[in-house]
């Protein structure tokens, strides 16, 4: 008798990984910001003033860690729903380049393949779907800063045209 094993392969695995680790390290965050806030509060409620001063600037690390937190999740959440949007268009930049043995795309594909998406980027400088195209030729290219750069421009264009984004 066959048995059944879920082994998902390729993209479809790739997500449910990814999610599977963000939801750790959320629970992980969640954890830290539940000690955090802990100590910072026995800080606040004590009788001391330097403790309550060191309650006080317990809180603004955590508070920074949440608003980082929620700057990424929407960075992530809003890029994978414009990459949903291109590929119901057709215009998402297919995953076509050679590869090493080892899985890296080669550079130098990755560098001709860029110029295209640059040009036309300069063609259509409003337009948030050319600058998510650039920014996926950037990630490509191994030019993570510079794809990160012109992602966030995409994403800042794409909330304009759908406020709701």
């Amino acid at each position: 008798m066959a048995t059944w094993t879920w082994a998902p392969e390729g993209p479809a695995a790739d997500i449910v990984k990814t999610k599977f680790w963000v939801g750790g390290i959320l629970a992980l965050f969640v954890f830290y910001l539940w000690a955090s806030f802990g100590s910072a509060w026995r800080f606040l409620t004590a009788e001391e003033p330097i403790a309550k001063a060191i309650g006080a600037a317990a809180l603004v690390l955590p508070l920074i860690g949440v608003w980082i937190l929620i700057t990424e999740l929407l960075f992530g959440a809003r890029s994978q729903r414009m990459a949903r949007i291109l590929e119901k268009e057709g215009l998402l930049p297919e995953d076509d380049l050679p590869r090493t043995p080892s899985g890296r795309i080669v550079k130098e594909a990755a560098d001709e393949a860029f110029v295209a998406y640059r040009v036309e980027a300069e063609a259509n400088p409003e337009s948030w779907r050319s600058l998510h195209r650039l920014a996926l030729a950037y990630d490509a290219a191994g030019d993570r800063r510079n794809a990160r750069t012109v992602m966030k421009r995409a994403i800042a264009r794409f909330v304009q045209e759908t406020p709701r984004a």
